[in-house]
């Protein structure tokens, strides 16, 4: 009777552990990454930080609007900026990639010859992003979240 206890809780116990083997291989192979369509439609954002070096007017920087990204790498953004306390509208058209770990970098003309650079990760299966500029005169953080399906701003 022993004998059979025994054999019943070591098969129990390989079958517990191939379960849970199995299990990350199987989420794994349902998670694929992402890619430029994973980041896709109208996203409100909120930009806060500073520019720190010139050509930029030095100082505190904040900027509200909404960002299209169009599934294939385009992006548009229009929005309302505050500069050390100069406000101004702006809208911006750029491009962006995404890589399979749901990182990726996208890009804006903002004036001839000069355009604004940020890394993002992709958060909550494409309904947000957060950022962070990589150019050296600002020290800026961007995040934003996907507005329902259908609006746009």
């Amino acid at each position: 009777m022993k004998h059979i206890n025994i054999t019943k809780t070591f098969a129990i116990a390989a079958v517990a552990a191939l379960a849970l083997a199995i299990a990350p291989a199987a989420k794994a192979q349902v998670n694929k990454g992402c890619n430029t369509a994973t980041l896709q439609g109208t996203f409100a954002y909120t930009i806060t930080g500073s520019f720190v070096a010139a050509p930029a007017p030095l100082g505190p920087y904040a900027e509200v609007g909404a960002q299209t990204f169009d599934g294939s790498g385009g992006t548009v953004a229009t929005g309302m900026s505050n500069t050390n306390g100069s406000v101004a509208s702006a809208t911006r058209t750029g491009t962006y990639t995404v890589n399979s770990d749901c990182t990726g970098t996208f890009s804006f003309q903002i004036a001839p010859g000069i355009s604004s650079h940020y890394f993002f990760v992709i958060a909550n299966d494409g309904s947000a992003y957060q950022a962070v500029c990589l150019d050296p005169v600002a020290v800026i953080t961007r995040i934003g979240t996907r507005l329902s399906p259908g609006r746009t701003i």
